[in-house]
């Protein structure tokens, strides 16, 4: 910010009076003798109230149904003005502070309250899930202005209700013969994200069916089905692939006595017989998601929805002379065969990716419905 912008005279001559008191106010309660800022104190004080209170007529003479709230803001800057000033010493020598409109602010916010209040009541009335919202939004400012007005909580509970779309979600659970698999980590997964975050704030509500019968909710908006037609949980394959390498340098391999009696070292190629083991374990499965229209008892949204974990284990033995493998390979052959997870933790690595598509999808559906 510049200096110029930083200027109660220069906030005073654009007939900024609010921002000419409160820079003034400020300066003075660092450097009491500043001359400029009482000089403009002094004048931008009786504008700024003259502009406020001939806001305020004008706005008590409007037809405007919300008016009362703008009164409100002209009163609360008048009162924020004079609490300013009246933490200011020097400011005492220049301005009345004492002078606080709270009567009148308080008359004001319940004139509001009213206003929206009713405004409320009208909205309601349609019993439409949009003119519900916009209930919602009467009675939050009811409760900003005044706490407790009337029946206004109740009345907002009900808007809050008729304005949410109530969702029953089902996840059934998973049917698996050779397999004893729990789906809790899915499940409890998908009702986190549905249970929290930016939905409640748009009006969709979920519940699984115990939470319905316990709120009493009979007739659901949306009812989503989430089961799997399919899945595989530690499909095992093994593979062995076994190399004979020989190294791509001499390296010594013994040593010679020559006739002389010299010990020389004898360099040659060497070799291993290299095997390296596979071992795969394929987990995977197929989501059917339905949302449907429960009034209607039409699919609204259907997906098939894909999740795979892959697990790989290497290892590697060999024969020979290890100087004719490269270090990769002398590594896998330190590695031992590692036996497979158990099928419950490859069944929340497989369906990791299928909550993601899940909430993904239905967040795109649902946000600003």
């Amino acid at each position: 910010m510049t200096a110029a912008c930083s200027s109660p005279k220069k906030a005073y001559n654009r007939g900024d009076y609010d921002r000419a008191v409160t820079m003034s106010i400020d300066k003075l309660r660092s450097k009491p003798g500043n001359k400029t800022a009482r000089e403009v104190l002094s004048k931008a004080w009786p504008r700024a109230i003259e502009f406020h209170e001939s806001q305020i007529m004008m706005y008590r003479s409007s037809t405007d149904r919300f008016k009362w709230e703008r009164v409100v803001t002209s009163y609360e800057q008048l009162n924020r003005m004079s609490s300013l000033a009246q933490r200011c010493p020097a400011c005492d020598q220049l301005v009345d502070t004492r002078r606080l409109f709270i009567d009148e602010l308080n008359d004001a916010k319940t004139s509001a309250a009213e206003a929206r209040y009713l405004a409320g009541i009208d909205a309601m009335s349609t019993r439409t899930r949009e003119n519900a919202r916009e209930a919602v939004e009467h009675f939050m400012v009811v409760e900003r202005m005044v706490p407790d007005y009337r029946d206004t909580r109740s009345r907002m509970e009900e808007a809050m209700s008729q304005a949410t779309l109530h969702v029953l979600v089902h996840v059934p659970p998973v049917q698996s013969r050779s397999l004893s698999v729990s789906h809790e980590f899915f499940h409890n997964k998908i009702m986190q994200y549905l249970g929290s975050g930016p939905m409640e704030r748009e009006f969709v509500r979920f519940y699984y069916p115990h939470e319905a019968d316990r709120v009493g909710l009979e007739q659901p908006d949306h009812e989503i089905w989430l089961q799997f037609d399919e899945f595989v949980v530690g499909q095992t394959s093994m593979a062995t692939h076994t190399e004979t390498f020989t190294s791509k340098d001499s390296v010594k391999v013994g040593e010679t006595k020559l006739p002389s009696g010299e010990t020389i070292d004898v360099f040659n190629t060497v070799q291993a017989r290299f095997t390296r083991h596979t071992k795969t374990v394929i987990s995977g499965g197929l989501l059917d998601m339905q949302i449907i229209d429960s009034r209607t008892e039409r699919v609204i949204l259907q997906e098939k929805i894909p999740g795979e974990f892959i697990w790989i284990n290497e290892w590697a033995t060999f024969n020979g002379d290890e100087r004719a493998l490269t270090t990769r390979q002398r590594d896998l052959t330190r590695l031992k065969e590692e036996p497979v997870p158990p099928p419950q933790d490859l069944f929340i690595a497989f369906t990791g990716p299928i909550y993601e598509q899940v909430t993904n999808r239905l967040r795109r559906f649902y946000v600003g419905l």
